[in-house]
């Protein structure tokens, strides 16, 4: 199976106060640090991310999802943040995922979840490693 065609994002991102960025996508705008912090946006976006991708490989195994309920737990240093001399990373340390799904009739669940971890996007890029280039324009 070849490469598919890759699907390209471009979302900007303007300062409006020292906590708050307005970020366009191009189909939407939203200002993180409004209502939540940028480490809380990232955890929503694992959840989220989870959410659609289960709901997906639930519909390819014919599985009917009656609920899903999906938490995300993780600790953050942020005295690295802050510029004090420690050794933990800047970023999370860690996270720890947990759903809970109740189905429709008898739904091989394993299989299911090894599908959605698999397939997650979000997921796949807190897992592994992506190149990330940060420059001035």
């Amino acid at each position: 199976m070849g490469d598919a065609e890759l699907t390209h994002y471009e979302v900007r991102a303007s300062r409006v106060s020292p906590k708050r960025t307005r970020v366009d996508t191009g189909d939407a705008e939203f200002t993180v640090g409004k209502d939540v912090n940028p480490v809380e946006y990232f955890l929503g976006s694992v959840l989220a991310c989870l959410n659609s991708t289960a709901t997906m490989v639930a519909r390819d195994m014919d599985i009917d999802i009656e609920s899903l309920e999906a938490t995300v737990e993780g600790d953050v240093n942020y005295a690295t943040y802050r510029g004090e001399d420690v050794a933990d990373r800047a970023g999370l340390q860690g996270l720890e995922v947990t759903l809970a799904v109740e189905t429709a009739g008898d739904a091989d669940l394993d299989a299911w979840l090894a599908a959605v971890k698999d397939r997650c996007p979000v997921t796949d890029n807190v897992e592994n490693e992506t190149d990330l280039a940060v420059t001035l324009d």
